[in-house]
């Protein structure tokens, strides 16, 4: 009867130390992101409930924060890896000074201006209106650039800024005459208010005549210089991780939109599965920074073309190494 006990004890100690080393070995990241609904968190519930970053060897832990915190946190370095990186916001960052690089992409550019008043119908009749946006965002950044590549002037709009949660809030309370948003939360508003109507932004014809490309990358992970140097590894362990969570995502909508769901309050999965099966707003384009240079270099014109940028960016932004 001892022996059996002392087996027994055995075994629990000898697995608890195996648990125990195996959690030691694996690395830990911390990404911030954009609080929800945003793209940036999109993937998050995916590859949390399918364990998909234990599977490729790592530890992620998701830390969400408001586009301003996010972007102060993220440049002083608090956190060294962003899953809410905007390639904007990465060549603002890197023209102050700040050492990063887009790693790779995870969604395509889309962006919407929505509307309840019957004369505003294109974005020329922003003018001497109100736009409610979430201004700090390099989606309203790009948005800036098509407005300006109609003839809009927008010192003749009146811009009210706040944080990405609150835009779906100031369209169903009508407190706006027009509201600048995108995925996730476009299709979610829409849901809730369909008396709502999308202004033409003519966006693909116009950024395929500006690029000539048909890529048009905006939001993926990106890192410090510093620590991507010293974890070439991890980097590929990410990009494994978030690659297998957006195809997963393709080929089971129906679940994936409920675990998404459950992640951004008021949301409804039916409405994300459709989002999630049409792909042509949300966006989804998983790929090496290398693989889309083109494309990220016409983001980076685009940039300097409507002044947010003030000057080329470096090239070391746009990481080169095999993520396979």
């Amino acid at each position: 009867m001892k022996k059996t006990i002392c087996s027994l004890v055995l075994s629990l100690v000898l697995g608890l130390t195996s648990s125990m080393a195996l959690a030691q070995s694996t690395p830990k990241v911390d990404i911030v992101v954009f609080g929800q609904p945003s793209l940036g968190g999109f993937l998050q519930p995916i590859i949390k409930a399918r364990r998909l970053d234990a599977k490729n060897g790592i530890e992620i832990n998701f830390v969400e924060r408001t586009p301003d915190a996010y972007i102060a946190q993220f440049n002083s370095g608090e956190f060294q890896v962003g899953g809410s990186a905007a390639l904007l916001s990465i060549a603002v960052a890197s023209n102050q000074g700040v050492k990063v690089a887009y790693l790779f992409n995870l969604f395509d550019y889309f962006g919407a201006v929505v509307s309840d008043q019957p004369d505003i119908k294109t974005l020329k009749d922003l003018e001497n209106r109100q736009l409610v946006a979430a201004t700090s965002t390099t989606n309203y950044a790009m948005f800036k650039w098509l407005a300006m590549s109609q003839g809009v002037d927008l010192s003749k709009v009146s811009v009210q800024n706040t944080a990405t949660p609150g835009l779906i809030g100031y369209a169903l309370a009508g407190r706006a005459e027009a509201v600048q948003l995108w995925e996730p939360g476009y299709s979610i508003l829409m849901a809730k208010k369909p008396s709502l109507h999308a202004l033409d932004l003519d966006m693909k014809n116009r950024w395929k005549k500006f690029s000539g490309t048909d890529s048009f990358p905006y939001l993926g992970v990106a890192a410090h210089l510093s620590w991507i140097k010293e974890n070439p590894l991890l980097v590929k362990k990410m990009y494994a991780t978030f690659k297998e969570a957006a195809q997963w995502m393709r080929a089971n909508p129906a679940e994936a939109s409920k675990l998404i769901a459950s992640a951004i309050k008021g949301s409804d999965a039916e409405v994300l599965r459709k989002l999630i099966e049409d792909n042509s707003r949300l966006g989804t384009n998983v790929a090496p920074a290398g693989e889309i240079r083109k494309g990220i270099e016409a983001v980076y014109a685009a940039g300097l073309q409507s002044g947010y940028l003030t000057k080329a960016v470096d090239k070391s932004t746009i990481y080169a190494g095999n993520l396979e």
